[in-house]
Formats: structure tokens, sequence, C-alpha cells
């Protein structure tokens, strides 16, 4: 039987606790959204950095065209760097490298090394990622990790965790047990639609004054992709399988279909 663990905010991440395990990461609003985004639209890969500084590091010596920097801190916007919109995001990203610095998301996979798996989920891809665990981790204990926002619960990634059990319960045949955050988590998704729950939080009051509405409806559509992004080495997070990547539309087709599905 597997059993499924679940943090509350990457404040809680104890890497000797999660040597061995399956972690799965969740910043729904918008780093594991944008990332999957990122993938499904046919970016070559993804570099996850916690500072400024080390996103210096990996642009230096890399082609310019062959990368772009996407980033924000507190919420602020950086110079030079793309903002982390996945709708904007897929235009451009095709067959480019992503190196990609958040305030919460990419800080909270940078804490995981130790585990033994790490995924990256959001509402976009949950039944992908659920499905190849189930069927090509079954030994091994599973930690979902909210990102939350900057030491605070974020009850989106609550939410979002609480969709993936639902997700995981879908694809197991055999018992789960879960430990009461992730019971919780999954009783607070029962019956609750995923788009008000992201605009009506914190973080999703605060985008969509920022004119991000859009954005939230986007990541809000629950397995519209079914790529599975996994934390290859210690930097760089790709696809888990080559088959994948045939399945991969071009970023202007995605661009197209979110374009409409927001009008």
């Amino acid at each position: 039987m597997k059993k499924v663990h679940l943090l509350f905010k990457k404040e809680d991440i104890d890497e000797t606790k999660i040597e061995g395990k399956v972690v799965v990461i969740f910043d729904i609003l918008l780093a594991t959204s944008t990332i999957t985004a990122a993938l499904h639209a046919g970016a070559k890969e993804v570099i996850p950095v916690s500072t400024m500084e080390e996103a210096a590091t990996e642009a230096a010596g890399r082609e310019k065209n062959s990368y772009l920097l996407v980033g924000e801190q507190q919420g602020k916007s950086l110079k030079d760097f793309h903002e982390p919109n996945p709708m904007k995001l897929i235009k451009v990203i095709n067959n480019k490298t992503m190196i990609l610095l958040t305030t919460n998301g990419t800080v909270a996979i940078n804490q995981t090394l130790s585990a033994e798996h790490v995924y990256i989920a959001s509402l976009l891809n949950e039944t992908a990622v659920a499905k190849d665990i189930i069927q090509s981790r079954k030994d091994n204990t599973i930690v979902l990790i909210c990102s939350g926002s900057s030491g605070e619960f974020c009850i989106e990634d609550f939410y979002g965790a609480g969709s993936f059990i639902d997700s995981l319960k879908r694809e197991s045949s055999e018992r789960l047990i879960f430990t009461e955050g992730a019971f919780a988590a999954h009783e607070f998704y029962k019956n609750r639609e995923p788009e008000p729950v992201l605009t009506e939080s914190r973080v999703g009051q605060m985008l969509a004054d920022s004119g991000f509405g859009k954005e939230i409806s986007f990541v809000s559509k629950r397995d519209s992709m079914s790529v599975v992004p996994q934390l290859a080495g210690r930097n760089r997070i790709c696809l888990n399988n080559q088959e994948q990547v045939s399945e991969n539309k071009g970023g202007s087709e995605i661009a197209e279909k979110s374009n409409k599905t927001a009008r």
C-alpha cells in the first residue's frame, strides 16, 4: 500500500524525511502551471533557479536565442526577464530552454533534491502525473508539497493537491493510506470547481487585480495537458520519456485554443 503525505508549504520540507520518496510539487499560481504549459508547448527543458545570480550563471555561455529568462520575485516583474505567464510563453518557448525564477515554486523544487523522484504537477496535467506514479513508482511513499507563498499556506495549492489525490485514487487499484493533511485536501477538493477557488484565493485576487484573469482561467483547465515533467539530475526539469515529445502541440496552436477559451 502506498502512503500519501501532504506538506502545507515549502518551509515544512525536511530533506532528510523525503529521501527515497516520490515528491510532487504544486504551485498552481503560477510556477508549476507555467512549467507544465511550457513543456507541453515544446520547451526543451526548464531550469529552476532560486536567485537572480543562479539565473545569470545558467544563462552564461548559452546561445542568445536558445533560452528564455523567465521570472518574478515577490510578484514583481524582473528586468530582462519574461513574466511567468503561461499564455504568453507558449507562443515563444518552442525548442528553447526556460530558466525559471519564482518566489515560491522553484525554491520548493530546489529543496527536494534528496527525493528519489520529483514530479511537477498542476491542474493541467494531474491525471498524467498520477498515472505515471501509480504505474512506475509502486513501492514509494508519495509526498505532496504545496509551495505556499512566502511562508504562508495557499488554498489553491491545497486544492490542487486534493484534486491530484482524486486522480491517484482513480488510477490506483490498491488501497492508498492518507495522512490527515492529505485526507483534508481531498475533502476540501470535493464538490468545488477549480476556477472559483483559484480566483477567490489570496494569490488569485492579486493576479486578477494585476490583469491576469485569463491566465487563472487557463490554468484551471483540469487535464488539458498530458505531459509528465520530472526533475532530471539536480537542475533540469524535462519530460519523463521521449514519447511525450511527439504528443506536444506547437505553441501557436495551444495559444489559439486558450484564447478561444478565455473569450
